[in-house]
């Protein structure tokens, strides 16, 4: 399977203070812990994703309607992310990070989301499949695989913890294919096999679509099809299966995340339904932080 990248995934470096509860004058207690809000415990700094993701507009949403205009978003991108986050974890240091399920972090960590209690994040999203138009058309055993494609979230996270402890996304999506020929049959009944047809398939460089996107490239080779993964950022994703220069994408978040895109470019492409139901985004911390609300924030 080739693999073509459309776009180079730039991990900026991402800094930031974390104040120790120790003793100061702010103690209560022989013990020397901290009385000191969660605030200037983390330099008032939630640790973001690549700038233009949907999630980080909807957290620069939460910080205007919780009114809180101490706090900066900071941009990076998921591997910043999630390389902060292991490093304050093991040192059992508070964080606040932009978060989503499914995701890896949830198996490697005792993590949880803060309540959102105004509900500004909304409810939970679903991930959908989007085919250009005329997609049904051209290549209609690979639309038809499109549109019956859906899994689970355990059969997300089986792919995602195998790419994550250090397997190739291409040999831990083969492998779950070979595991899970029943479910796979289920996608592509109906669907004939071709000779060399190409097709091109982006993704965003989320652990979420890398797994689902490297999974059906998998499937779709298996039934004859000659690949192209193609990794870019959100924009150009909906932007290129608006344009043709895609055929699919299986990375819609919706109706929030990516709800933007879909209202720019609608018209422009197929929505095939939902391929994973249930997944969430929000405000999470480590479990053994003493905070339990966005609303804790303001303290």
């Amino acid at each position: 399977m080739k693999k073509k990248w459309m776009s180079l995934l730039l991990v900026p470096a991402v800094t930031f203070g974390l104040v120790a509860c120790g003793s100061d004058t702010n103690s209560s207690g022989e013990d020397g812990s901290s009385n000191e809000s969660i605030g200037p415990q983390v330099d008032h700094e939630i640790i973001g994703i690549d700038p233009g993701a949907g999630i980080m507009k909807a957290t620069a949403s939460v910080i205007d309607e919780y009114e809180l205009s101490d706090w900066t978003l900071v941009e990076g991108s998921g591997a910043a992310m999630t390389a902060a986050l292991k490093k304050a974890y093991d040192k059992e240091e508070p964080i606040i990070v932009t978060g989503w399920s499914p995701h890896w972090k949830f198996s490697k960590f005792d993590l949880k989301y803060l309540e959102d209690p105004k509900g500004t994040f909304g409810d939970e999203e679903n991930i959908h499949s989007i085919a250009r138009n005329g997609l049904a058309e051209d290549h209609p055993s690979a639309y038809a695989i499109l549109d019956q494609f859906h899994w689970e979230e355990s059969d997300m996270n089986d792919v995602m913890v195998q790419i994550t402890d250090g397997e190739d996304p291409e040999t831990a999506a083969r492998a779950w294919v070979d595991e899970n020929s029943d479910k796979v049959a289920e996608w592509t009944s109906g669907a004939d096999e071709v000779d060399g047809d190409q097709i091109t398939i982006g993704y965003v460089a989320w652990d979420t679509e890398i797994a689902s996107t490297n999974v059906i490239g998998q499937v779709l080779q298996d039934m004859g099809y000659d690949v192209t993964l193609s990794q870019v950022e959100a924009g150009p994703m909906w932007a290129g299966v608006a344009e043709g220069s895609l055929d699919a994408h299986i990375a819609g978040w919706l109706p929030l995340t990516h709800a933007d895109y879909a209202s720019q470019f609608e018209g422009q492409f197929e929505d095939l339904g939902s391929n994973l139901e249930g997944t969430k985004i929000g405000l999470v911390v480590p479990s053994y932080m003493d905070i339990s609300s966005i609303e804790d924030l303001k303290e």
